[in-house]
């Protein structure tokens, strides 16, 4: 599809908006007819070349009384959709005064899935407020203009040359993601709800698809996105699939949890000939839409940044905080951000009995890097995908990339039958400088791939390249052990009764006190040893028994931390002694799984805290990608003749500045 096609029939259909509803619908509310209509219209110039051989067909079955006729009605329509009402969207224009009424008989008439998408859009919802602004004849006829050719079939004059260019299935796709991205921009909605340009699934499709394009053979493949929006992965993923092998047959499945780009991605397999059964709605995450299947190739851009707490009973349960969805049983990251449960849903649908295995491909931010610490949701999931050797590699992609977002992103390809050299690596590539900037940006996007971009990071990925921008990992470099650095508790004590004084119920406390008094005295004292050994004897010889809650009251509010005073011993026999530890002094530290801990902790640690030691209990093993360490570039400071220079350069533009303003 040429750009000046799609930009006409993009600023066409806009411009609709602002001459049909601008009097009756606020800016805000514009997406909910133009797009319906937009979806109505393309399907509705699909059906034109056969739409009275499938009334012919319809008035013939109805007289043999047969009640399923979808499989006659889809044979004659040529689509596996149709509909039996005698208007077209042309045909409803021949009588305005009962354009209303006509146009719901129009509606009735579609078969099941297009009601479906009708009903997603809640299009009848809005046909009361169409009537009473007198607008619907003028939205119908604007829809049929001769400016725009929704139709797949070329648009000719009497000479036969070409007026409009049919519109294709791909470009169709084109308009409508340009559509909602424009609404999308309009409405501000938030940086999450964007869309996925087309360069950057086309980079997808390479990571994916050509590792293993000698392998396609001519059987079947199913490709799958769990956040499919209007389709455009699942579409290019196929145009790209069949351009590698097309005598292979590929079927397309998503989920998405939006009615409206539901039904625009439900829509477009419509006319695809695709089964729309294929198209679950609903939340993936807590209603997965292909329980029971795996698939061949997976690509996805799920939103991040976006919680998923309407998810989480489905998900976790609430009390025991038990996992009950198995997709997820490595861990779930925290609730504000769901991304990674998208990437672990496409995990559990791999396929395991083929000679490719499947491939994934995901779009994330930087968070599914290296948020979350050690035995967190974020790192376990990182450690099994790592640990089960399923990374292949991570690309950051340029800034400035998306629509409605400008935050560094990158893309995670997965593989669980990696070739021989790859198994057990990871593979990095920083491919944030490949890039143009765009002539005139569309929202906060400003940067784009062109083709020799794409093929240029493929091509380092493909050819497993180590270089500046590429650079290959054992799996074990990302990970470490997060270690519980402990020091000991130090008190000092003072037996005085203004200190006790500070606790209700000091009468009972009292006859204590003074017992130990007689034998501490009433000075400061650095070694709480004592105290508790001597408290224990006291409450003997008084014949007392305190709870433990008690004690802790009594020698709370006799002590304090202390860093000259005795550590606090908590365990002792003839070979060692263990101290109380300070939760108030507790550190962690990160340490490499390839560096030895011991050694680490000797050089690290003991010369800044010699009393310190390692609590192995609490020792968690943690995954995190850190791209800004592994490909950071040194800068060199300017020097201070340059710094001098630049300042000099300013004095002499200004100079006189000051005394024009002040004249």
């Amino acid at each position: 599809m040429n750009h000046i096609q799609h930009n006409q029939i993009v600023n066409f259909i806009w411009g609709i908006a602002d001459d049909v509803l601008r009097d009756v619908y606020t800016r805000g509310k514009y997406r909910d007819i133009i797009l319906p209509f937009t979806v109505l219209r393309r399907l509705d110039a699909l059906l034109e070349p056969s739409k009275d051989k499938v009334i012919e067909m319809h008035e013939q079955l109805n007289k043999l009384k047969i009640e399923n006729q979808s499989p006659q009605l889809r044979k004659v329509s040529g689509y596996v959709f149709y509909n039996t009402s005698k208007y077209t969207f042309k045909k409803l224009l021949n009588d305005p005064a009962n354009i209303r009424q006509n146009l719901e008989n129009y509606l009735d008439g579609f078969s099941s899935d297009v009601q479906d998408i009708i009903s997603k859009f809640k299009l009848r919802n809005q046909l009361d407020t169409l009537e009473e602004g007198n607008i619907t004849f003028p939205l119908i006829e604007k829809f049929c203009s001769s400016q725009i050719n929704l139709s797949p079939v070329a648009v000719k004059d009497k000479d036969g040359n070409i007026v409009h260019e049919g519109l294709s299935n791909l470009g169709m796709g084109y308009v409508f993601e340009e559509l909602i991205r424009k609404f999308n921009e309009e409405n501000n909605e938030e940086a999450g709800e964007h869309f996925t340009p087309r360069e950057i699934i086309k980079l997808m499709t390479h990571l994916i698809f050509e590792p293993v394009k000698n392998k396609i053979k001519e059987g079947t493949y199913l490709i799958y996105d769990p956040a499919c929006g209007s389709g455009g992965m699942l579409t290019e993923a196929e145009h790209f699939a069949l351009e590698i092998n097309p005598k292979a047959t590929y079927h397309l499945y998503g989920q998405e949890v939006n009615p409206e780009t539901f039904a625009i991605c439900k829509a477009d397999m419509l006319i695809k000939e695709e089964d729309p059964e294929k198209i679950a709605f609903g939340s993936t995450l807590s209603n997965d839409g292909f329980p029971k299947l795996k698939f061949d190739f997976m690509l996805s851009n799920p939103p991040y940044g976006k919680t998923w707490k309407v998810d989480q009973d489905s998900i976790v349960d609430s009390k025991t905080k038990e996992i009950l969805d198995s997709r997820f049983s490595v861990g779930v990251p925290r609730v504000s951000d769901g991304q990674l449960l998208f990437l672990m849903n496409m995990v559990s649908k791999m396929k395991v009995d083929s000679e490719i295995g499947s491939r994934i491909a995901s779009v994330h931010n930087g968070s599914s890097l290296f948020t979350g610490e050690a035995g967190g949701g974020e790192s376990e999931i990182r450690k099994y995908i790592i640990e089960n050797d399923l990374l292949e590699a991570i690309i950051q992609l340029p800034n400035d990339m998306f629509y409605n977002t400008g935050i560094a992103t990158y893309i995670w390809v997965l593989s669980n039958k990696k070739e021989e050299r790859r198994k057990g690596k990871v593979q990095l590539i920083d491919a944030s400088s490949i890039y143009s900037k765009m002539r005139k940006g569309l929202g906060s996007k400003s940067n784009e791939l062109t083709e020799t971009h794409i093929q240029q990071i493929a091509d380092a990925f493909k050819d497993f390249q180590q270089n500046e921008i590429s650079r290959n990992f054992e799996n074990d470099d990302f990970a470490y052990w997060s270690i519980t650095v402990e020091r000991p508790l130090r008190l000092a004590w003072q037996l005085t009764e203004e200190k006790l004084s500070a606790i209700e119920d000091t009468d009972y406390y009292l006859p204590v006190l003074k017992a130990l008094q007689k034998q501490f005295g009433t000075a400061v004292q650095n070694d709480f040893n004592q105290l508790l050994s001597a408290l224990d004897t006291q409450l003997k010889k008084l014949s007392l028994k305190w709870k433990p809650k008690e004690k802790k009251t009594f020698l709370d509010a006799l002590s304090w931390r202390d860093e000259e005073a005795q550590p606090v011993i908590k365990k002792q026999d003839k070979d060692e002694v263990i101290y109380e530890a300070d939760p108030e002094l507790r550190d962690y530290e990160s340490v490499p799984v390839k560096q030895n801990v011991q050694e680490y902790f000797e050089k690290e640690v003991w010369p800044f805290v010699p009393d310190a030691w390692i609590d192995h209990s609490k020792t968690v093993k943690g995954y995190e990608v850190s791209f800004t360490k592994i490909f950071y570039r040194y800068q060199p400071l300017r020097s201070v003749a340059t710094i001098t220079e630049e300042i000099m350069q300013l004095e002499r533009e200004t100079e006189g500045l000051l005394n024009d303003i002040i004249a």
